[in-house]
């Protein structure tokens, strides 16, 4: 083993002494990701700070009385100053101070101080303190939201509730309910290697990485590619902190159970009685969840395969294919379609290994170099999954082959036709519920690397599909970036998936980055296609962009806000929702802004009058 790879596999984080590690089963793996990602790191681990973060309109006075108020409240140990250098770290070793992958100066998003409490109770405490001291504070699960801004707070200064360091139990695990109950701090790694020691003959659903929380990413409303992928929808119960401190269970955990236990059914049945109020708490600030409950998949059969269409042109035929198969059923889980540039950076390999020019690689550099890997000189690659007896596998792919075997040159390949190494054999264990690391590795094209997800939703017709991919090859030719599409497909919607890769030592490349989301979010919106998720410094703009009725929605979740938080002290802008503390003072980064992140900041002059 060399040096640089001894010294990453003596500092990643192991789940059997960390919450947040990896499992033994994966420790080569995160040793090898680290290592290729170290290999093109150009800048020092961290550099001198400059500054440090206040809460706005608190005096340092006040705010030091104020945290060592807090320190009494939780132990000496449980809050921390954010006054050290901001190191970014990896996936496995992220920070919780500021955005990894910061797209704005990376000492701007910065928390003033981060608290790690032990139980509901004690979030209670640190929510009636906030509103005491009217100082913003910024809840996360783990702070693996990589791609939409980690664990940064949208307010500068806020203070940070890392839920996931002193939260960490997997409650229950309910084998003939096949469900479960977890806290924050539970990764997809921590839940299924539970389910395993326990022998247990059931499945997670987990991202395609899985160092991340399964409660985080289900209220995140994220998902995954079992049939059971839509994970908020597939949450049963949850406890939450009100932004008053108050104490709520939503579900049959609302009717207490027997002498004082918790309700049987709170994880059988997902509504109760009366309004079915969950889905506010998802992409909102209206509340911190503490506990949630969810439905876990009996283990049954599976076979991954892999469909390679040959011609740009053919990517519609192949949306019109997916559209009824996925309305019948047929096809077993929620696949993805890629473009066949993500064969070339999954391998682990720069860029600058297979091209050195600037702009966008070339389409024919793309065709040469993949004629070279397993799957050829092609241009679209399908990954799915069938579930069940072989019988009924075997049956389905009868039905698939025939479909996708419409478009001439089109190739089907299981895992035994690729080599040990191909992405293919991860697909395999991301939707069986085996959490994995892969995908990690083509985050090493470009040096220092960091990315944004712009994530819009389009129906799963081909023109519709068609429109928005060449909307967005276009923006992506014009601020110079590669395109990297991930369509993931069900039979209404399709979830189309931009990687946009840069270096974040680049200051040129953030500023082209923050460009081309600006102007990809306005093109989408223009055509009537909004995103479902995105990263905290364009919520306003995607927030505003669902302006219907005057924008009557975000009206709405504004006068949520006001009702629930009339101090506006939880996470403060948060998916584009601000508290009337906050709106309408400059806070916004709306469509149109010109504002230069990197120079500007997001904090506006009037700040200091809140």
């Amino acid at each position: 083993m060399s040096t640089s790879a001894s010294s990453a596999q003596g500092s990643i984080p192991d789940l059997q002494t960390r919450y947040s590690g990896v499992p033994a089963r994966l420790s080569q793996e995160a040793v090898e990701a680290k290592t290729k990602l170290f290999s093109q790191k150009t800048v020092p681990d961290s550099f001198p700070r400059r500054r440090t973060a206040l809460p706005p309109g608190v005096s340092k006075e006040s705010f030091d009385q104020a945290v060592t108020e807090l320190k009494g409240a939780l132990g000496e140990g449980n809050v921390e100053l954010n006054d050290k250098p901001l190191v970014d770290g990896w996936y496995m070793e992220h920070p919780n101070t500021h955005d990894a992958y910061h797209i704005a100066d990376q000492e701007e998003l910065i928390c003033s101080a981060i608290v790690y409490p032990s139980s509901t109770a004690e979030v209670q405490t640190v929510v009636r303190w906030a509103n005491n001291h009217n100082i913003p504070v910024y809840p996360v699960s783990m702070g693996r939201n990589i791609g939409y801004g980690g664990a940064a707070p949208r307010v500068p200064g806020s203070v940070v509730i890392d839920l996931g360091r002193r939260m960490n139990k997997i409650l229950n695990i309910d084998a003939d309910n096949a469900s479960c109950i977890v806290e924050p701090g539970v990764s997809y790694f921590a839940l299924y290697e539970e389910i395993q020691r326990r022998k247990l003959p059931l499945w997670i659903d987990c991202p395609d990485l899985g160092g991340g929380s399964v409660l985080g990413n289900a209220i995140d409303r994220g998902v995954g590619y079992t049939p059971y992928g839509d994970h908020f929808a597939n949450h049963c119960g949850m406890e939450l902190v009100l932004p008053t401190g108050e104490l709520l269970r939503t579900g049959m955990g609302a009717m207490p159970g027997k002498d004082g236990a918790d309700n049987p059914t709170w994880q059988s049945f997902q509504a109760a009685y009366g309004p079915y109020v969950d889905g506010i708490f998802s992409q909102s600030n209206y509340g911190i969840i503490t506990k949630m409950g969810f439905w876990l998949m009996p283990e049954t059969g599976h076979q991954s395969y892999m469909i390679t269409f040959p011609r740009e042109e053919d990517f519609e035929q192949i949306v019109e294919i997916i559209r009824p198969l996925a309305q019948k059923r047929i096809l077993g889980n929620i696949p993805q379609l890629r473009h066949v540039i993500q064969e070339l950076a999954v391998t682990g390999k720069p860029r600058s290994f297979w091209y050195s020019g600037k702009g966008q690689m070339p389409r024919d550099v793309i065709r040469e170099k993949a004629s070279k890997l397993p799957c050829g000189d092609v241009s679209w690659v399908f990954y799915g999954t069938q579930y069940g007896d072989p019988a009924s596998i075997d049956a389905q792919l009868k039905i698939i082959k025939a479909e996708f075997g419409k478009i001439k040159g089109s190739k089907f390949l299981f895992p035994k036709d690729v080599p040990a190494d191909h992405y293919l054999h991860s697909r395999v264990q991301v939707c069986s519920g085996v959490p994995a690391l892969k995908e990690l590795d083509w985050l090493n094209w470009q040096p220092n690397a960091a990315h944004l997800f712009f994530s819009p939703i389009s129906p799963t017709k081909g023109k519709d599909a068609s429109l928005i991919h060449s909307t967005i090859a276009k923006l992506h030719k014009k601020w110079g970036f590669d395109v990297f599409p991930t369509m993931c497909v069900a039979g209404r919607e399709m979830h189309y998936i931009a990687n946009i890769v840069y270096d974040r030592a680049d200051a040129d490349a953030k500023r082209r980055a923050t460009g081309l989301m600006r102007e990809m979010i306005s093109a989408a919106a223009k055509e009537g296609y909004g995103e479902y998720r995105t990263h905290l410094l364009f919520a306003d703009q995607v927030a505003e962009s669902y302006s219907w009725n005057n924008g009557a929605l975000r009206k709405f979740n504004e006068s949520i806000k006001d009702t629930l938080d009339p101090n506006s002290i939880l996470a403060p802008g948060r998916n584009g929702i601000w508290g009337k503390r906050y709106r309408g003072k400059g806070w916004e980064i709306l469509a149109g802004d010109k504002r230069n992140l990197l120079t500007d900041g997001v904090s506006p002059s009037l700040s200091s009058k809140l």
